[in-house]
């Protein structure tokens, strides 16, 4: 089992969501608190994404403490955005 962290402002799009896409993204990032299949961004960049059908859920990975960190929540669009400014 993982523990979950939330890093500053991860939520800046996912709290102008419509309340049934919140709910549907919240489950799957609650099923990251166990062992699921993550992709990795890229090379150089410490950050692996999730879908959630159209959204993306990008997140850090530390698994000597066993935790993972959200770092972003929002549609291709945005995630491209934020993909581009941590690249």
């Amino acid at each position: 089992m993982y523990a979950l962290e939330y890093k500053p402002e991860w939520d800046r799009h996912f709290s102008k969501m419509d309340h049934l896409v919140k709910l549907q993204i919240w489950k799957k990032i609650q099923k990251q608190k166990e062992e699921t299949q993550t992709r990795h961004m890229g090379f150089g960049l410490e950050y692996y994404v999730v879908e959630s059908g159209q959204y993306r859920i990008a997140l850090a990975i530390d698994e000597k403490a066993k935790t993972k960190a959200i770092w972003f929540v929002g549609d291709h669009k945005q995630y491209e955005k934020w993909y581009k400014e941590e690249a």
